[in-house]
């Protein structure tokens, strides 16, 4: 209590230090800045970048803290004052000549977004060595395009045919608000379309505007232009000649050209390879991870998609693209050079983790080996194992989870940096960030009552598209095989037997779940351009058992007593499940921004499966669902209650639905706050008997929604984002119907939740 109270006495004393105390004789603290505006389109946040004097930083609620705080000691004479000082904030003093300043880059903010005519008036109020300073907006009505039109034909026909067919000649059109900001992206997208279309070095300076504001009525007469070069009446466009690629060769040997001897020089399919007589990488490796190559238009795009591709290969540790014009029988041509720097090959880590999975503790533990270039293709060889114990907490509810367990595992995994296809498929192999994954473990769940065993053997192949807008992911066979070799006997009468739950009894059964699974992923956002609203949006789909059922089909095996089939003496699983993922976010000011999300995930059970295997299953709550419940304990639907914390193989469903709305602001480089409401749940696609309440229903859904609410902190590592967040229950679907609303009567032990985890929620 003690301790309280000299916290309370600490901040109270903040607050009551005057705030003036460092204000020089004569000067004024800038206290507070207003900005009154007539102009609708464009709000106080885009025009707040433009004072160039702003008063100290400000918190809700608590006021200017950190002003409060360097206010405190009356000089810097102690350790303890110059730590006050220095964590605190010194008084913004009001100048007049950055009000002046303030005031000019505002109105010509406003010229620029097409209102001419603005007008930008200061007034001051000083009272008590305090500064009060308005800003008031008249915008006069902006500036419209009449007509529009270019020039560009007369200049350069090649280049009017290449801007007409892209579209990107119309930059402006009739009625449109005459804003420079507008019309300066539209000469970066000209130019950039150009750059991708052989124009090697063309930029935007070559496009200038004519403008005719005399017009009256504030309309404008717009006419966009080019400028050819100097020494040409075209410009030039340029197509990529020699490739040469110094393939990891130490820097000694290419400056000593006595040792060149050493080297070899292979050329293919059209590029000169310069390795060493131990190669770096092999030339397959290369031409497939470079897309600069001869007899192709020069393009920025492929420039840069080279350099990610290369630089993703893990045995790379630098890359240099140079090129040289040249002109050879009257065309234009750029040679280039790709310098190949070569990186650490090994890689080892180990890890020691503190666990705690509803609210029991445990530690692992896991050690990995890489190697970043096994076959001289750039492929990945990464090697791990893992191992955790866990103490499990009693409960009054069952002897399943009152003893503590440990579990142990392998995998190994090659990841190979191109697309291994059939020659059907040859086009997909030329594509960026490729790659082809193999992986194989085994994992041992060793506890009283039983042990289970999990083996996975898995494939994958992923691929962008060009403007790496769209990625591509396939896992055309994952096999994941389950068994339980030992189980005691009262582990099996209760929860293996005819009698026992069939959602708890299908999760410890042993079987075989074979699936192919495809997904695809865009965002509006480029490397050159970002929306207003930049989005992600992912679609995926998998299926399960149709391998198997094709099998067992062949085979014309015979379905057992309980008519199922089994594949190897196990069962198998059938199922078909798709997902839609959507998160826009919404850039508010420099340094605040609101983002959502809504996720939907449908999954349905058939022929082999009753039941969707336990691993397949959604849950809620959780850092990155609805953040008031913890992982595994809402739903589904009105099923549960606080008594059953821990009936985790219940806590599964069928049907996802999360939705966030979440504000985010920036205090710091480093610190971030933000605010969300969560709302969503799981529901199960049947009615099982042992989920009463679980049942979807499109008349009954919306009223089984949990809704939570929340503050959260984020440390931005750079490398890193660690984040904090609180939440807390408003509308609980598991309570009585006419107790839902626990937001009006909230309990914190019952109702309140909090989560660590890593990186944003979406």
């Amino acid at each position: 209590m003690k301790k309280y109270i000299v916290y309370l006495a600490f901040f109270l004393g903040c607050i009551a230090c005057e705030t003036t105390k460092y204000v020089p004789e004569g000067s004024y603290l800038l206290d507070k800045v207003n900005i009154n505006s007539d102009v609708k389109s464009i709000g106080n946040s885009q025009l707040k970048p433009y004072l160039r004097q702003k008063p100290n930083s400000s918190l809700p609620v608590l006021g200017k803290v950190r002003l409060h705080i360097y206010s405190i000691p009356d000089n810097d004479s102690t350790w303890l004052n110059r730590q006050l000082h220095k964590f605190g904030e010194p008084p913004v003093l009001y100048s007049s000549q950055l009000t002046e300043v303030s005031a000019e880059q505002m109105r010509q903010y406003l010229h620029n977004k097409g209102y001419l005519r603005a007008r930008v008036d200061t007034s001051l109020v000083k009272k008590e060595k305090k500064a009060l300073v308005s800003y008031q907006i008249t915008g006069n009505d902006a500036y419209h395009v009449r007509n529009f039109r270019d020039t560009i034909q007369s200049a350069d026909t090649t280049i009017y045919s290449i801007l007409s067919e892209s579209r990107r000649l119309q930059v402006m059109k009739e009625k449109d608000i005459f804003d420079l900001e507008v019309l300066e992206e539209g000469r970066v997208k000209l130019a950039d379309e150009l750059r991708n279309r052989g124009y090697y070095n063309f930029n935007q300076e070559n496009f200038y505007y004519l403008a005719d504001t005399t017009l009256g009525n504030r309309e404008v007469d717009l006419t966009l232009g080019m400028n050819n070069p100097t020494d040409s009446t075209l410009h030039k466009r340029y197509t990529i000649g020699n490739v040469t690629v110094i393939n990891g060769i130490d820097p000694v040997i290419l400056q000593d050209s006595s040792r060149h001897h050493a080297l070899d020089t292979i050329e293919y399919r059209g590029m000169r390879v310069v390795s060493e007589k131990e190669k770096f990488l092999l030339p397959q490796a290369i031409y497939y991870n470079n897309f600069v190559r001869p007899g192709r238009l020069y393009s920025d795009r492929l420039v840069e998609r080279t350099y990610s591709s290369l630089s993703q290969l893990g045995s790379v540790n630098q890359t240099s693209i140079n090129f040289t014009p040249v002109v050879r029988n009257d065309s234009n041509f750029l040679d280039a050079n790709i310098l190949l720097v070569p990186g650490n090959l090994h890689y080892m880590q180990f890890g020691v983790d503190g666990t705690h999975s509803a609210g029991d503790l445990g530690v692992a533990t896991n050690l990995t080996y890489e190697h970043r270039n096994l076959f001289k293709g750039g492929e990945r060889l990464r090697l791990r194992l893992n191992g955790a114990y866990e103490f499990i907490s009693a409960t009054d509810s069952t002897d399943l989870l009152d003893h503590s367990f440990y579990e142990y595992g392998a995998e190994a995994f090659l990841s190979i940096p191109q697309l291994l296809l059939p020659w059907l498929m040859k086009r997909l192999k030329d594509r960026p960030s490729a790659s082809t994954e193999f992986s194989i473990g085994a994992n041992f769940q060793n506890r009283p009552e039983y042990l289970r065993q999990f083996f996975n053997l898995s494939t994958r192949l992923q691929w962008s598209a060009l403007n790496w807008q769209v990625t591509h992911e396939v896992n055309p066979v994952d096999i994941t095989y389950i068994r339980m070799p030992r189980t005691s006997q009262r582990f099996r009468d209760l929860y293996l037997n005819d009698d026992a739950n069939p959602i708890l009894r299908y999760s410890y059964e042993e079987q075989l779940i074979v699936r192919t699974a495809y997904s695809i992923s865009y965002t509006n956002a480029s490397f050159r351009h970002t929306p207003l609203i930049p989005f992600r949006l992912r679609v995926g789909g998998e299926v399960a058992g149709w391998i198997p059922r094709i099998v067992t089909s062949l085979n014309k095996s015979k379905t057992n007593d309980e008519g199922y089939k089994k594949i190897l003496g196990t069962r198998y699983a059938e199922y078909v499940k798709g997902d839609i993922d959507f998160a826009p976010v919404y850039r508010l000011n420099e340094n605040s921004t609101l983002a959502a999300h809504i996720a939907v995930g449908v999954a349905y059970p058939y022929g082999n499966s009753v039941v969707l295997p336990f691993e397949k299953r959604y849950y809620g709550g959780g850092a990155n669902s609805v953040r008031g419940w913890s992982t595994r304990t809402l739903g589904p639907g009105i099923y549960g209650s606080d008594t059953l914390r821990y009936d985790f193989a219940n806590r599964t469903g069928d049907i996802r639905l999360d939705m966030s709305v979440e504000y985010r602001r920036k205090l710091t480089k480093m610190f971030e706050l933000a605010g969300f409401i969560d709302a969503g749940n799981i529901w199960t696609i049947k009615d099982y008997s042992g989920q009463p309440g679980g049942y979807f229903q499109f008349s009954e859904f919306y009223k089984q929604l949990a809704i939570a609410y929340g503050a959260g902190v984020r440390l931005d590592l750079n490398f890193l984002l660690l984040r904090f967040d609180f939440g807390m229950k408003a509308h609980n679907p598991a309570m009585p119907e006419n107790q839902r609303w626990t937001i009006f009567k909230p309990k914190m032990r019952r109702d309140f939740a909090f989560h660590f985890a890593i990186g944003y929620p979406f």
